[in-house]
């Protein structure tokens, strides 16, 4: 996979636990054009590798920004960042992908919760010098805990923009949006934040009326799966058979798709190993896939055309084959 080296240019505290941190190109004029909803992945010196949403202006090409918030049941990454990342330090990134871009609207309705401000902030902008409506919501524990809070104060020409804090009885689970009770046909709503809060409030805006294909999600965490999921049959092992060599190989039951590959020295972009950020998608040809990601939607995931994520998805066929 491409890689791109960076220098670390600032590193700025965004609300209680969060870093906001500038990254610049070494060679000028190297860093790839990016849209809302992009993240990278950034090679950490301690051998981690971590995917973070872009956030700020899109239409600003000669920098990335990142926003990480310190995990307290970090993996190691955020850690990282947050303990020995310097200003001046060299890293790798990769080229941005976007697997949750803005789609053609006349409207959108705009929901983030904590971190998830990142990739949503980035909407924001990009509306904004497209001259697009939007409404967006912001919900965080306390003010101190609040991100970007100069940009806030700026305001949007053709967005409103709403910060609640929970603190203080504010809540999106307890008042919901005016605008979230009115699922026209040419409105699309985006949301970013934990999973749950996600969750429910998708199936809040299906209630409403919104169509699945109106809601787009995007989680900082992968999905928790149910104990029914984890006692089917689909954890048992299975075969998968590469199309294009013939090879089979067996999948055994506490090992991923991914990991018998590169036992077998078969070559597949692999990045957050989470199903978070769709490196990994293969095309199925034949089988019938336990979808484990968090990055397809759900109509994606009944699709006629399938494609599963090798880091974590499983069979429920006794055989699949892929697109290798």
């Amino acid at each position: 996979m491409e890689k791109l080296k960076v220098v670390v240019d600032s590193i700025g505290r965004q609300g209680e636990g969060n870093l906001a941190i500038t990254l610049l190109p070494v060679q000028p004029h190297n860093l790839p054009a990016w849209q809302a909803g992009a993240h990278i992945d950034i090679y950490l010196p301690n051998q981690m590798t971590r995917q973070y949403s872009l956030t700020g202006n899109p239409t600003q090409q000669d920098q990335y920004v990142i926003c990480v918030k310190k995990e307290q049941l970090s993996r190691g990454g955020s850690q990282y960042i947050h303990e020995h990342l310097r200003v001046g330090q060299y890293i790798e990134i990769s080229p941005p992908r976007n697997l949750f871009p803005l789609k053609m609207a006349e409207e959108y309705l705009l929901v983030a919760a904590g971190i998830g401000i990142t990739p949503i902030l980035a909407m924001a902008e990009q509306l904004e010098a497209q001259k697009k409506t939007f409404e967006l919501y912001y919900c965080v524990k306390t003010p101190l805990h609040l991100a970007f809070t100069s940009r806030w104060r700026q305001g949007f020409k053709f967005g409103k923009i709403h910060v609640l804090y929970s603190s203080l009885g504010e809540s999106l689970r307890i008042e919901h949006p005016e605008s979230l009770q009115q699922p026209l046909a040419s409105k699309r709503l985006y949301l970013c934040g934990p999973e749950s809060f996600m969750h429910e409030y998708q199936q809040y805006a299906m209630q409403l009326g919104w169509q699945a294909d109106q809601i787009h999600l995007e989680a900082f965490h992968p999905p928790q799966l149910q104990p029914s999921s984890l006692d089917s049959a689909a954890d048992a092992g299975f075969q998968i058979k590469l199309q294009r060599s013939g090879q089979i190989f067996h999948v055994p039951e506490q090992q991923s798709i991914a990991s018998v590959l590169l036992e077998h020295q078969v070559s597949i972009p692999l990045s957050c190993e989470m199903g978070m950020c769709g490196a990994c998608l293969t095309r199925v040809l034949a089988g019938e896939v336990d979808h484990r990601d968090s990055v397809q939607s759900e109509n994606e995931k009944n699709a006629s055309e399938q494609y599963i994520a090798l880091c974590c998805s499983r069979a429920k066929s006794p055989v699949l084959e892929l697109d290798l």
